[in-house]
Order: structure tokens, then C-alpha cells, then sequence
């Protein structure tokens, strides 16, 4: 992310793993903190949501940013986007909307969350439960 301007040069695009990004910046795995820690962390209020669901917007977030604004002031054209999980979670996808990234891709089960988040957030909207 931090050499996004380097990379964008011999790139045509740019797909963000968001699981693995957040494992790398938060130094701990899915796995192991859901199953252990986690939980502790959330009901504490030490983190606000589960990084692994919604993108922590400080840390993996800011990672993102960073590679979107020097990726595209290298080639304003690049495509961008993220791949995983997040990909399927309504606040990630307004993230990624606000940011300018062109596409998310999720599990199939996530695509009609996928969807109706997207469009919400192409039409400025908040996204939340049924009736919103």
C-alpha cells in the first residue's frame, strides 16, 4: 500500500485482499483471535466492530486510502477494489464507494447484500436494516 504509486505503474489494476491485509496489519489471524480474544476485545469496547467482518477504518482503512490516492496519482485510470469477506459487508462496501473504488467482490451467498449495499451507497444512502 505504502508503495502503491510503484506498484500502479506496471498495473492495470488493483484487488485489495482485505482478509489478508487485516491479518498483516493487525499481526493476528482470523482464526486465532475470533476463537480466543476476539470476543473479550468487542464486549470490552477495546475494538468497535470485528476487523474480520468490517473494515477497521483506521488500520486497513487508511492502508487503502493511501494505495487508492497513490495509485491513482500515478494512473488515473487504475481500477480498484477488494476481494474477500469485507467485500460483503454493507459499511466496507460504502468505504470502498466513498474511495472511489470500482468493484467488490464477496462469497456468492453475499452477492444481494453486495448488491443493495452498492447501489445504496451510489445513491447516498445509509444502509442498514430492513425498511432503510
Amino acid at each position: 500500500c505504502v508503495v502503491a504509486d510503484q506498484i500502479a505503474k506496471h498495473a492495470d489494476f488493483f484487488s485489495f485482499g482485505t482478509n489478508d491485509l487485516t491479518q498483516t496489519t493487525l499481526g493476528y489471524s482470523r482464526d486465532d483471535a475470533e476463537g480466543k480474544f476476539l470476543p473479550h476485545y468487542l464486549r470490552d469496547k477495546v475494538i468497535p466492530e470485528n476487523p474480520f467482518v468490517t473494515l477497521d477504518l483506521e488500520g486497513v482503512g487508511a492502508l487503502v486510502e493511501t494505495a487508492v490516492k497513490k495509485g491513482k496519482g500515478k494512473k488515473n485510470d487504475l481500477k480498484m477494489g477488494i476481494c474477500g469477506e469485507h467485500g460483503g459487508d454493507p459499511e466496507s462496501i460504502i468505504f470502498c464507494h466513498e474511495r472511489g473504488l470500482n468493484y467488490v467482490s464477496c462469497s456468492p451467498y453475499r452477492v444481494p447484500i453486495a448488491r443493495l449495499a452498492a447501489a445504496q451507497a451510489s445513491l447516498g444512502k445509509k444502509t442498514g436494516g430492513y425498511g432503510d
